[in-house]
């Protein structure tokens, strides 16, 4: 079992930054792969960045890519910074932990969700 604590959300202007970070249970998290997902009002629930366990391997959405940067540190936290945010970003961010993937259903943990909210 793993327990993901997302934090960092927020309300910012548009071509802000925030840094997301997920806090992951110790017990098995240099096993899981970690992504972010998020889910904006009326849309389905879209992929945004992934990285293997090793931290050598990175995927990112087309919408994203080259904006935001997904890490993880050796101890418990994966992490997404955004940068140049736009209105189009504004949705409920979710960590998840599970098996290297562009696709929700390879993951099999997710964190509560944190708002972002990007102004005009």
């Amino acid at each position: 079992q793993v327990q993901l604590v997302e934090s960092g959300g927020g309300l910012v202007q548009a071509g802000g930054s925030l840094r997301l970070s997920c806090a992951a249970s110790t017990r098995t998290y240099g096993n899981y792969a970690m992504a972010w997902f998020r889910q904006a009002p009326t849309k389905d629930r879209e992929f945004v960045a992934a990285i293997k366990a090793n931290a050598e391997v990175t995927a990112y959405s087309d919408s994203v890519k080259g904006r935001f940067a997904i890490s993880r540190d050796n101890e418990s936290t994966a992490y997404l910074q955004m940068n140049s945010l736009n209105p189009e970003d504004t949705a409920v961010y979710y960590c998840a932990a599970g098996f290297y993937g562009v696709v929700w259903y390879r993951y099999d943990y997710w964190g509560q969700g944190t708002q972002v909210t990007v102004s005009s």
